[in-house]
Formats: structure tokens, sequence, C-alpha cells
């Protein structure tokens, strides 16, 4: 007889086995969506998945529900990623949703409108959060895949146009479950290195499916979020990718991209072959007009006009010294005429001129002049008139009053 055990013995043992089954812990399904219910509370998903002879119920927890970039609907064909196994509880096969994809055109284009109106709502799409390209960059990020014809394309339209700008390469996936979080990943690993100047994200041309990876939220918001310009360059011209309405610049190709990221080093040449011209004739007429200065500055300094403008001097300064003659003369009159009149002022003061009305002067016998009231008798005095001097000899000394009488 077979051992007893118990049921939480057996659904244990089944889980055991189906978690150790490599195949079952990463599966992608495709089937549609049955009975859908997203609980409020905990914001957890439960539904099932079924195609036309089969169903399984899933569970999609909130962590993964947060990153969908849609809305499922009861009927809706979607691809999921995940893994199968036993709920022990109930002894219920069931799957874990990681990842969502909408499978159809209907579906899958319900998806984008659905998230591109919320991204929208959000913002993220606002024309005042869009970078200015940088005009001379040396170092352009690229995101793409490192065997595809998009790198290629890059390479051979820079190295045509700027080939001293350095490409930084980080390799993804472009297509696939696992891509949508390389590629956002890619983009932050950029952005925070601080070597690029600019990122370029590109995917060549594909089936509408195969770019559906950049409607994805999570690389709608690692574009939102990069702080270095982001150029989107998804497909083929007629393709528009959620990436396109977030990234700071949309180019139809990713050879458009690069001519997009670069300024055209032919189209320069020109414009300093212009300016260089420019220059040159600026220089010229320059030249032209100092020249004609000089021509005009050597007729001024010719010897007719020279001669003319000496002669004309002369003139002048003759003029001016005739002036200054006259200046002169006046001036030296009004002197003479102010010498004669202090002339004359000294001559009637001149003691000499007293002496020829018969006055005299006398000096003591040390030839000094002396007063009358300093005589003695027989002082020995000398007399001096305008014309003759005289010795002489005091008597006496008498004082003058109003009764000495005069013999």
């Amino acid at each position: 007889m077979a051992e007893v055990i118990t049921v939480s013995a057996l659904n244990q043992y089944v889980k055991t086995l189906l978690d150790a089954n490599d195949i079952l812990f990463d599966l992608a399904l495709r089937g549609e969506i049955a009975n859908f219910v997203q609980n409020a509370r905990s914001g957890h998903c439960y539904f099932s998945l079924r195609d036309a002879s089969a169903s399984v119920k899933a569970v999609m927890f909130r962590s993964d529900a947060r990153r969908l970039g849609f809305r499922p609907e009861e009927g809706m064909k979607v691809v999921v990623r995940c893994r199968a196994t036993l709920y022990e509880r109930d002894g219920a096969f069931q799957i874990y949703v990681n990842e969502m994809l909408p499978d159809g055109i209907g579906a899958a284009q319900l998806a984008f409108e659905q998230l591109k109106a919320r991204l929208e709502q959000e913002g993220l799409f606002a024309a005042e959060h869009k970078k200015p390209l940088p005009a001379y960059p040396k170092c352009i990020g690229v995101v793409t895949s490192k065997t595809g014809a998009a790198l290629q394309d890059i390479r051979n339209v820079i190295g045509r146009r700027w080939p001293a700008v350095k490409l930084l390469l980080c390799p993804v996936n472009v297509q696939g479950f696992e891509a949508a979080q390389q590629i956002a990943d890619a983009i932050g690993k950029l952005d925070k290195s601080g070597r690029a100047d600019e990122i370029i994200v590109a995917r060549g041309g594909g089936s509408r499916e195969d770019l559906w990876v950049f409607n994805a939220e999570v690389i709608a918001r690692a574009a939102y979020r990069c702080k270095v310009p982001l150029i989107s360059a998804i497909g083929h011209e007629i393709d528009f990718t959620i990436l396109d309405f977030v990234a700071d610049r949309r180019a139809p190709t990713p050879s458009a991209a690069a001519e997009l990221a670069v300024p055209d080093r032919a189209e320069l040449l020109r414009v300093l072959s212009r300016l260089e011209q420019s220059c040159q004739n600026a220089m010229q007429n320059r030249l032209d007009a100092a020249s004609g200065r000089l021509m005009m500055a050597e007729r001024q300094l010719s010897y007719d006009m020279t001669r003319r403008k000496l002669t004309g001097g002369q003139a002048e300064l003759a003029v001016k010294q005739e002036k200054l003659k006259a200046a002169a003369q006046s001036c030296i009159q009004q002197r003479q005429a102010q010498l004669r009149h202090a002339a004359a002022l000294a001559d009637s003061l001149s003691p000499y001129r007293v002496l020829g009305r018969g006055y005299a002067m006398v000096y003591d016998s040390k030839g000094r002049l002396c007063s009358t009231d300093a005589l003695a008798a027989g002082d020995k005095l000398t007399l001096r008139g305008a014309a003759h001097t005289a010795e002489c000899t005091v008597m006496s000394v008498e004082e003058l009053n109003e009764s000495t009488q005069k013999l």
C-alpha cells in the first residue's frame, strides 16, 4: 500500500516539481482575457487566459500591473510573459504574469491610444519640456542593436557629415520581452554617465509588431527623465511610437537622426568660405577707402596748396605783427609819459633846486649835514650853495624869537 500523505504535502510536492521545470519558469503565452478583475485595494489583477479549447487562471501583481501600457479588457487577445506553478492553498494550477502585450492590430491600437492619452495628460509630450539639440556635439550616445542596420546607417552618415564626433554605443535588444527594460536602462545609463552630449534611440524598419516595444511606458518615462537631449529614430517615416512623442526630436529614420544630431561639414565649409569672402571684400573696401583718403591728403599737402596756405599765413602773420608793433609803441609812449611825469616830480623835490634860490646847506667838521639847533660857538662849518662852498667859524649862537631883531 502506498504511503499516506497530507493534501498539503501533495500540493507542496507538485509545486516543487513545477518550479523545478525551467520551461515553466519563463513562458510566453498567447490567449484571450476572460473574467478580468483588478482589486481596488491591493491593485492585483485576476483573470483567466483562454483559447478555443482550454483556459488557465492568471494573477498579475500590482508591481507588474503598474507597468502596463494599456488597460486589459474582456475578450482582448494578449501575449503574456509568465511562470506556471501551483497555488498550494487551493491546489490550483495558475500562471503569474510579469508582462503583458496586446496581440493583434485592434488590441494593440487600443493600448497605444490609451497610453498615449494618459502620458499626454501627465505632460510628457509638452513642448516646454523639449530640450534643444547641441550645435556641435563631441560625443553621441546610441541606444540600438549592435548588429542592426540602424547602427551602421548612423555611423555612415556621421562619418560623412561630422567625423570628429565620438559614438558611445549602449547595445540593447530592440524587440522581445526584455527589450523595453533594456532600452530604458540604457537611456538612464547614458544620461548619468555625463559623457554623451545627446542620445539617439534607433531601430531599423520592421512590422508594427516589431516596433511595438517602443510604445512601452517604461521607455517613455526614461526618455522624459533624461536630462540629455534625446532623438527618437524608430522604423520608417510613417511609423510613430510613444517614444516619438516624448523625445526632444523625432527623426523618420536612423539616418535622418544622424543628420539631425550633427552639423554638415560640407555646409559649414561653404558658410566659412562665404564668410571668408565677405571678410576679404570688407577689408578691400576699407583699404580702398583708406587709399582714397590718402590720395586726398597727398593732394592737400601738394606744393601749390602748401604755398597758398603759407601765403595766406604770411599775410595773417604780417597783420598780427603790425598789431603787435602798434600795441608795443603805444605801451612805450605810455611808459615814457609816466617816466617824464615822475622825473619832473622828482626834480621839483630836489634840494639842489632850493639851493638855486639862494639857500645853503650846513655841514659840520665831519662833513655831516647838521641843524642850526646843534651849533655852538667856535664850531667849524662848511656852507654849500648852488655854485660855491664857504668855510666858516661860528662866532655865537642866538635863539630866534619874535623879540629878536636883525641888524
